[in-house]
């Protein structure tokens, strides 16, 4: 963190600026993913806002994703470690962001095409197949389609769906590059 606050306020003779070290930056990445959790706990337990099926998906999205996030920074891989690194942050941000659309399209729908609500999430895994499982969450329902809360007028899964193109992106970018890449000044 204190390597990226220097590139961002010291001034340098070189107009070429640093980007910190692949290492610092998947412990950013970490970071984020464990601040939209604390988040999303907030909503939980201050709020009182209780998640649909889709929204504990997403939640395993970012946890998946953090956990990549993290053991890329411990590790701090080279080569086609970090080619290893990338394809996984790719699948997790495409996975998550699949299910931030899929919820978002729902809340998105006409109220008359809203699908009825459904039993919750911890009775869907506890009663049915895990493929069973997975259809019925997918499927959403009339309590996925709630907008319970916003912000700017784009609702959590709006904001969770352009964190994880955003934060899924800046991973692959940022484990693909070379060591000492520079932003011309």
């Amino acid at each position: 963190m204190c390597g990226i606050l220097r590139v961002l306020i010291s001034p340098t003779k070189n107009p070429d600026l640093t980007i910190p070290a692949p290492r610092y930056l998947n412990l950013l990445g970490f970071l984020l993913c464990a601040s939209m959790m604390a988040f999303a706990l907030f909503v939980e337990y201050v709020l009182l806002l209780m998640p649909c099926p889709l929204c504990v998906l997403q939640r395993i999205g970012v946890i998946s994703l953090g956990i990549i996030f993290l053991a890329a920074a411990i590790q701090n891989p080279a080569g086609f470690g970090r080619k290893i690194y990338a394809a996984l942050l790719a699948v997790a941000a495409t996975a998550g962001a699949t299910v931030s659309g899929r919820h978002l399209w729902l809340q998105l729908m006409p109220e008359d095409q809203v699908p009825a609500c459904g039993p919750g999430y911890d009775y869907i895994i506890e009663s049915f197949p895990f493929s069973e499982a997975l259809a019925l969450i997918f499927a959403g329902s009339g309590e996925c389609a709630d907008v319970v809360w916003d912000l700017f007028g784009l609702s959590m899964p709006g904001w969770v769906l352009i964190s994880f193109i955003v934060i899924g992106t800046a991973g692959v970018w940022n484990n693909l590059r070379a060591p000492g890449t520079t932003l011309a000044g």
